[in-house]
């Protein structure tokens, strides 16, 4: 019975931050359409927005492991999200990254494993090296992935490759042209009223977000589980949650490339929340990272890098509606569970 109330909490809590993370992403596309907005940043930190909640709460509550085991799970979940767009969405017709495929997309996985090295080694360096309640390392993650935002907007419009990188039988679809179909399907909706959806859906994902933080905790005490397992599991599968949905909208639109940039852009976005954590808490996170949280990043890296190699090579092997890059992920983060179930229980 001590669990029952935060279990109700954390699932009327989770069903909020879906769907209001639906609406933040519908109301983002009207916007980004009607103002041309370019929206790697800005959808980057919307679909991200329960995370970055649930960060600063449990930052300010003194449950840095929670908050750390949902951004590094996190990464490994939503590249998770994938293998669910590519056996659902696209189905037998053909694997997502054979039609996603772009160096566009490889950049954006690059990005992902690069910002995740930087998070690994900023581990490893001693926590007395904080300037202003920060390590360098954390500012370097920020840079990197200003940087990597950047380097893949000149890509999609600069790169100095036949049809912009772009291989045969790739998706027809330019990329975005599902969020300007999406905007189209509700083209009465002005702009004003986009925003009040948009302000409306973001302190609902704001209130569902604390809420949330919470009772993870409460829920994570009451069946003896860490923090940081909870977060990197449990959390980051209903954070995960509007990434599943836009994803769909996506993949059904055409836009195949944008489905696949949504979770590599989102996942590059995640460890700059560190730098976050560190100045709401008052302590540099980074150094705090233990073997549990390292093992994540680990597979958040792996993961990523199976898809960008799945992007290069485009493989049209199916097996169960899914493409072979899709089964090797879903095999390896099955086993990485059971990989980090083992470190937990020593």
């Amino acid at each position: 019975m001590s669990l029952l109330l935060p279990l109700v909490v954390f699932a009327v809590a989770g069903t909020a931050v879906y769907v209001a993370g639906v609406y933040l992403s519908d109301s983002t596309d009207v916007l980004a359409v009607r103002w041309g907005l370019g929206g790697l940043a800005l959808l980057a930190i919307v679909t991200n927005l329960p995370e970055l909640v649930i960060t600063t709460s449990a930052a300010l509550g003194d449950n840095l492991p929670l908050a750390i085991g949902n951004i590094l799970g996190g990464i490994a979940i939503q590249t998770l999200v994938l293998v669910y767009l590519d056996a659902v969405g696209v189905g037998r017709s053909e694997n997502l990254t054979y039609r996603a495929a772009s160096l566009t997309l490889v950049l954006e996985g690059i990005l992902v494993i690069a910002v995740l090295i930087v998070v690994i080694m900023g581990s490893q360096l001693p926590g007395t090296i904080v300037f202003a309640r920060v390590t360098p390392p954390e500012i370097l993650i920020v840079l990197l992935w200003v940087a990597g935002l950047v380097l893949v907007s000149k890509a999609r419009t600069d790169l100095p490759w036949h049809a912009g990188g772009s291989p045969p039988e790739a998706q027809s679809e330019p990329h975005g042209g599902a969020k300007r179909k999406n905007a189209a399907g509700i083209s009465g909706v002005t702009a004003s009223h986009a925003i009040a959806v948009f302000l409306l859906a973001a302190a609902v994902t704001l209130v569902g977000g604390v809420a949330l933080e919470r009772s993870s905790s409460m829920l994570a005490d009451g069946i003896g589980m860490s923090g940081a397992v909870f977060g990197a599991t449990v959390l980051a599968a209903v954070t995960s949650l509007p990434e599943i949905s836009t994803g769909l909208t996506a993949v059904r639109l055409g836009d195949y490339q944008l489905a696949v940039s949504d979770i590599f852009g989102g996942n590059a976005f995640l460890p700059a929340l560190f730098l976050l954590a560190s100045i709401v808490s008052g302590q540099a996170v980074l150094p705090t990272l233990t073997g549990v949280d390292i093992y994540l990043a680990g597979l958040g890296g792996l993961l990523t890098t199976v898809y960008v190699t799945g992007v290069i090579f485009r493989p049209r092997y199916q097996l169960w509606r899914m493409g072979f890059d899709s089964l090797v992920v879903l095999l390896l983060y099955g086993v990485g569970i059971l990989g980090l179930v083992s470190i937990t229980a020593t």
